[in-house]
């Protein structure tokens, strides 16, 4: 993966990189010879052992940071952290999603709404990415091409909303579009080299998506492996009118 043939040197964060996607994102990325470094955050990075023991084979070009996405404090002392290392970045892509935890489960009914589960759901989905956003820009606002991604869901689509349910999932996602493609619009005159874009990666074998594989077909349910694939390919072909999309792992635009 290369942003662009003209960059030789590619700097990349990954938020949510202890597991799943995220670090299927770190590992295929340390592929890459024109990755310069890659900082990969997580909210607990004790209990990050796959990713800092990757790290340890890393040292030079992986860089781990604990980083909880829902408090704002914490994300402006990790982007000054990297801000030491780097004055530039090429690649973000913010992985951290809720689905469930706990005694927090997909609604399914509105008689299950529960308002602090709501909360819950948009602190993590949609308000923590575009508090990124907001603090990123210094390093994405320079003369190279670069990519702010955030995975969002199809399930996020008020057009494709055919089967119900699943409020607070479904509403979170719809606001992270939303946020992000307002802070496209924005990025778009202060930051016009860099573009803004929300992914569907698909149903990847992951935590998250674990409990409701059961009437997934086989064929449907991809690989972390899989599904970094695609969405880079995705990221590579990005063009610049198609910042504040929103994409599917297969490069089609998703309804909103």
């Amino acid at each position: 993966m290369s942003l662009n043939d003209e960059i030789n040197s590619v700097n990349a964060l990954i938020v949510g990189a202890r597991q799943g996607i995220g670090f299927g994102f770190v590992k295929r990325l340390l592929q890459d010879e024109k990755i310069a470094k890659v900082f990969a955050t997580s909210r607990q990075l004790e209990l990050a052992t796959d990713l800092i023991a990757f790290a340890d084979e890393h040292s030079e070009r992986l860089i781990c940071l604990e980083m909880d996405i829902t408090d704002e404090l914490q994300i402006v002392e990790t982007i000054q952290k990297i801000h030491t290392q780097v004055d530039k970045l090429h690649l973000v892509v913010n992985c951290v999603g809720l689905l469930h935890e706990d005694t927090l489960q997909p609604e399914k009914s509105l008689r299950q709404i529960n308002s602090e589960n709501l909360l819950r759901y948009f602190q993590i989905n949609s308000i923590g990415a575009v508090l990124l956003a907001k603090h990123l820009l210094p390093l994405l606002r320079h003369g190279e091409r670069s990519v702010f991604a955030s995975i969002s869901a199809k399930l996020g689509s008020i057009g494709d909303n055919k089967l119900g349910g699943w409020y607070g999932y479904r509403a979170s996602k719809a606001a992270l579009n939303m946020l992000m493609r307002t802070a496209a619009i924005e990025y778009k005159r202060s930051c016009p080299k860099a573009l803004i874009v929300t992914l569907h990666p698909g149903t990847t074998d992951t935590r998250l998506s674990r409990p409701f594989q059961k009437n997934v077909p086989a064929e449907k349910l991809f690989s972390v492996e899989h599904t970094v694939t695609q969405l880079l390919a995705v990221i590579e072909q990005l063009q610049e009118g198609d910042s504040g999309q929103f994409f599917s792992w297969d490069g089609s635009r998703l309804p909103w």
